[in-house]
């Protein structure tokens, strides 16, 4: 195989490869968007419309609507007695690939909306079910020059 070849092959296997999360973390992580699916829907108001969307390596754990508004919500699940809060986990890294599911999901829209924004739901799970959540409406993620176009 050529060197162009292998280049190639290197860069299609970067570009698709997604390791694979442990049971008990990829458990906890969907535990987590239950809950804060129904926290939206229960406390909040919001309209879920997908969960767990994908587009290449980017995804959006939950896609809602608050009235004409599209939410775009990043879950963090944590067990009791983690150090460190779900809204912080968010980095500039985590934060670029969010701005590039977002418009990719855009993109597919018929019409894209007019207004949206982005959230953060940090849920706790404690030792004996109790489950503690955090809402953090309207993160910057977005630019004010940012287009879904």
């Amino acid at each position: 195989m050529g060197v162009l070849k292998q280049l190639k092959f290197a860069v299609l296997k970067w570009l698709t490869f997604r390791p694979r999360q442990c049971g008990a973390h990829l458990q906890t992580g969907q535990l987590g968007e239950s809950h804060a699916a129904s926290f939206l829907k229960k406390e909040k108001g919001l309209r879920v419309l997908v969960r767990n969307w994908r587009h290449a390596r980017d995804e959006l754990d939950l896609v809602c609507l608050e009235g004409y508004v599209l939410v775009f919500v990043e879950v963090k699940t944590r067990r009791g007695g983690f150090s460190g809060s779900g809204y912080h986990a968010v980095d500039r890294r985590k934060k670029r690939a969010l701005q590039r599911a977002c418009k990719a999901y855009m993109s597919h829209l018929k019409t894209p909306p007019r207004h949206f924004r982005f959230d953060i739901v940090e849920v706790i799970l404690g030792t004996s079910n109790e489950v503690a959540i955090h809402h953090f409406e309207n993160v910057k993620l977005f630019s004010k020059h940012f287009h879904s176009y």
